[in-house]
């Protein structure tokens, strides 16, 4: 056994662990679990398989990461989870695989920080460098995009789709789809703005967050029929690349959206 290996952690043999990995105590690799070099793995952590998990991760205690859906409808069909390079998972976090009703697979991509107790259920979709606050919460199938940031105790609602550089606050609950760069504020999610901090930080000149702005007052805060709005945005939509993103999310949305 690896000398970063603890010597009361538990590995199946047919798990797939690269030589530099390191796996504090008690914690639990299962079988069809992969993980690539330089992750740490820290104490009582319960992995469970078929699971891909890539470069760089930190896995802090008590954390579960692909676990059984928890879905009435699943009935041991083989699914999977995929984690890929540079994620930071807390305390307690939990993350399901998929589902056949689904994808059959939960993703998460690169550079993203999971705070303690997150959860992340079946069939998610979640993108890179997003920051998920201590116990937010995704149902099924949710998708959520670069950037984004989920403030502490948000619920987002299943089939849900949240946008590129969106931000909810605290204890918001998402049960439409969030545009990108949109802010969700109040307990039951209503859009209160456009995330120009994010933007910035970002790289986004003035004259794009301006257009941004008016965008969303148009195409979100607008009363206005779906095709109306998108009408008169149809200036802003042609010239700005960030703009005719957010008319994509909007016009592709199933749930629609909030406001």
């Amino acid at each position: 056994m690896s000398q970063l290996v603890h010597q009361t952690a538990i590995i199946d043999e047919k798990a797939n662990i690269a030589d530099d990995v390191s796996i504090g105590p008690y914690s639990i690799i299962g079988a069809d679990v992969e993980i690539d070099s330089g992750t740490w793995i820290g104490p009582h952590v319960v992995i469970n398989g078929p699971t891909k998990i890539g470069k760089n991760n930190k896995i802090f205690q008590f954390a579960s990461v692909g676990e059984e859906p928890q879905d009435l409808k699943f009935s041991g069909e083989t699914s999977y989870l995929e984690i890929g390079d540079e994620n930071t998972i807390r305390e307690n976090v939990t993350i399901s695989r998929g589902t056949a009703d689904g994808c059959s697979v939960t993703r998460i991509g690169n550079h993203n920080l999971l705070m303690a107790y997150v959860h992340i259920a079946h069939d998610c979709q979640i993108g890179n460098h997003i920051v998920f606050a201590n116990s937010a919460s995704c149902a099924g199938h949710v998708e959520v995009g670069d950037h984004a940031i989920l403030g502490g105790f948000t619920l987002v609602h299943q089939f849900t789709k949240i946008g590129n550089q969106s931000f909810t606050s605290m204890g918001s609950i998402i049960n439409q789809d969030v545009p990108p760069y949109v802010i969700v504020a109040s307990s039951y999610g209503k859009a209160s703005g456009i995330n120009k901090v994010g933007l910035k930080r970002s790289g986004c000149s003035e004259e794009v967050i301006r257009a941004i702005v008016n965008a969303y007052k148009l195409m979100v805060r607008s009363k206005k029929p779906r095709e109306q709005a998108m009408e008169a945005a149809s200036d802003l939509i042609d010239k700005y690349p960030e703009v005719k993103c957010m008319a994509d999310f909007i016009s592709q949305s199933k749930r629609g959206i909030i406001r």
